[in-house]
């Protein structure tokens, strides 16, 4: 980030300026009763698909940390992390095959300690469900794979 942007975020996808670097962000499967936490993505590149509530790492943060944090300040829910699951790079491009956002999100397993989730400017809608059954929904790329694990790693936990 430069002087001129203040300290805020620039939004993806953004053609004005070339990015740099990837943007490392975290999230987190939270499991209740069987059944997985999702939001809908209120910016893009993901605009309406839902996914795992998460964000973008501050600096000086965990990747567990970030992936809490964003937990509560999106959907309102608190957790505790079980495990690392696994990480997800979400690529785009523009028509000329330049690079307009690239996304590493280290996806974590949580179990839900308290809070009624709650949509938000980042969270347009949330809701819980069936980690193995999402029938039509839109969601982001890789959000079955994801899940799969998330459940496979959430059943293995010694609580």
């Amino acid at each position: 980030m430069s002087e001129q942007d203040n300290g805020q975020i620039i939004r993806f996808p953004n053609p004005a300026r070339a990015l740099a670097r990837p943007v490392l962000a975290a999230s987190v499967a939270v499991f209740r009763d069987g059944e997985v936490l999702l939001a809908t993505r209120t910016k893009p590149p993901a605009d309406q698909l839902w996914s795992l509530p998460g964000g973008k790492v501050e600096a000086g943060e965990s990747l567990e940390e970030a992936a809490l944090r964003e937990l509560q300040e999106e959907v309102g829910v608190s957790a505790r992390i079980i495990g690392f699951n696994r990480h997800v790079e979400i690529v785009g491009r523009d028509p000329k095959g330049a690079v307009t956002h690239h996304f590493v999100i280290a996806s974590f397993v949580g179990e839900w300690l308290s809070g009624e989730p709650q949509p938000g400017p980042e969270a347009g809608a949330v809701m819980w469900a069936d980690p193995l059954k999402l029938g039509g929904l839109p969601t982001t790329r890789e959000l079955g794979d994801v899940l799969r694990r998330a459940a496979t790693i959430f059943a293995g936990d010694a609580r």
